[in-house]
């Protein structure tokens, strides 16, 4: 596979990506400081989470969506508010892209919905990456692999079954 200018596969040397996530505290400069840091280290690629808070769960207090767990930073906090603090805001992307670019390092990103890939789209991002708990998401990853772009999938969370129907969703995509 070839994302932008690199060779990724067994005959070439590892490709190292970092994961902004919800690191940057939502702060940009902060997120920009992210990408330096990450230039610095030697890593080839940054990667971001494109989603809205409203995309993944619904604003609720009921225990099905309150984070349940005493060892968490997140314990009795609903899951909305986690999303919302974690998410990179869509204008950000732009400047983040930009200055991985300057600094030499692939950007790319885990949408989590459709619309999420049409606005990467218009970013002319080179890959995608489909998160554990969005590769049973079949609309999304029919989209993704209708870019034609290289796709990354974490396939840890996926049953033989469903690995079954990703693997023909990408060759029904050809």
């Amino acid at each position: 596979m070839k994302i932008e200018n690199l060779n990724i596969g067994i005959d070439h040397p590892p490709f190292i990506i970092a994961e902004m996530s919800g690191n940057h505290n939502q702060s940009l400069p902060r997120a920009l400081k992210i990408v330096d840091a990450v230039a610095r280290s030697g890593a080839q690629a940054i990667k971001l989470q494109t989603y809205k808070p409203e995309t993944i769960t619904i604003k609720s207090n009921n225990k099905e969506f309150t984070i349940d767990d005493q060892n968490s930073l997140w314990d009795k906090k609903d899951l909305f508010s986690l999303f919302e603090s974690a998410c990179t805001p869509y204008e950000w992307h732009k400047p983040i892209f930009e200055r991985a670019k300057e600094k030499g390092l692939v950007c790319f990103s885990s949408p989590f919905d459709e619309d999420a890939v049409d606005f990467l789209e218009e970013l002319n991002v080179p890959a995608y990456k489909i998160a554990s708990f969005e590769n049973n998401h079949y609309p999304l990853i029919e989209k993704v692999a209708s870019t034609g772009k290289p796709i990354i999938i974490s396939t840890g969370m996926a049953t033989e079954e469903e690995l079954k129907e990703v693997s023909q969703i990408f060759k029904n995509s050809k």
